[in-house]
């Protein structure tokens, strides 16, 4: 319930910036390699329903991470997270729709 109160109030830009905090998970202000590896792997199960055909969840998160890092630091930097979330790339909006499904799914 807290989740859904915090993702649900404020813009795209705003929602997306919160998100990027849940998947920054030791809060240094990037996403690693390893740590988007983390969050694909625990929510593949539920991407693999969505799309039976989708590759293994390593391939999932180096194609997200890819897809993400646009100045190739080898980190994901909240402005990088957003731009490609709000843009059209594949996985990232991929992976950005299912983590809201995920939390406001408790709400309803």
């Amino acid at each position: 319930m807290v989740v859904f109160f915090i993702l649900s109030d404020g813009n795209h830009e705003e929602v997306l910036s919160k998100i990027f905090r849940l998947f920054d998970i030791n809060s240094d202000g990037s996403i690693s390699k390893k740590e988007m590896k983390k969050l694909v792997k625990a929510m593949y199960g539920l991407l693999k329903t969505d799309n039976p055909s989708l590759s293994t969840s390593d391939n999932v998160a180096m194609a997200t991470f890819n897809e993400m890092d646009k100045n190739r630091d080898g980190k994901i930097s909240k402005e990088e997270f957003i731009r490609a979330c709000l843009g059209r790339e594949q996985f990232s909006k991929m992976i950005a729709a299912k983590a809201i499904d995920i939390f406001m799914e408790d709400e309803n």
